[in-house]
């Protein structure tokens, strides 16, 4: 099924995009959701016009995505996470960290715009951030143990540093019962 995003969709494509889906994915989810529109070749006239009449602001938004990446290319994170003896994480260092790593940068990025595959070891990772359709930047990030030496944190760009958080370990209560009164 040819559809038309009326948005930007992670995975699938961005705004004005002519995709081929599943029928049941686009009849049941993109369409009822309004975020796409079956592409009729009346609806194509349309959206050609369009992109026609918003081509300065298309160029415009394309600036402004040119300009956040512009901010970011230089920036390399170095998170620290708890780490057991084999070089397992506890937990994992994912996209929602990496997003408030750029924000303590003074980076404000939303976490949906970044992808990047779960960090379960210690070791050297690449988020994408996706600005635009023809933007995307690369941000280094390097896990690693909270007890490494401070010298081996230390990167030639600003280093950010955060802990993974845990889970509290759950702990066994004992419960005492009442003695017994007797009447």
């Amino acid at each position: 099924m040819e559809i038309i995003l009326k948005e930007d969709i992670i995975g699938l494509g961005y705004k004005n995009d002519i995709v081929n889906v599943k029928s049941g994915y686009g009849r049941n989810y993109l369409i009822p959701q309004g975020k796409a529109v079956i592409a009729s070749p009346s609806a194509k006239k349309i959206l050609a016009e369009n992109l026609k009449q918003q081509a300065h602001k298309l160029a415009a938004l394309k600036a402004a995505a040119e300009q956040k990446a512009e901010a970011i290319k230089d920036v390399a994170l170095c998170i620290a996470a708890k780490v057991s003896a084999t070089g397992q994480l506890y937990g994992s260092v994912g996209v929602n960290l990496v997003a408030e790593e750029l924000k303590k940068l003074g980076h404000e990025i939303d976490r949906k715009i970044i992808t990047m595959k779960d960090a379960k070891t210690v070791g050297d990772y690449v988020a994408l951030v996706h600005f635009h359709k023809e933007v995307t930047v690369e941000v280094p990030v390097k896990v690693v143990a909270e007890n490494t030496p401070a010298e081996e944190k230390q990167e030639e760009v600003p280093v950010a540093k955060a802990a993974v958080v845990e889970a509290p370990a759950q702990e066994e209560v004992a419960v005492e019962e009442a003695p017994a009164t007797e009447e």
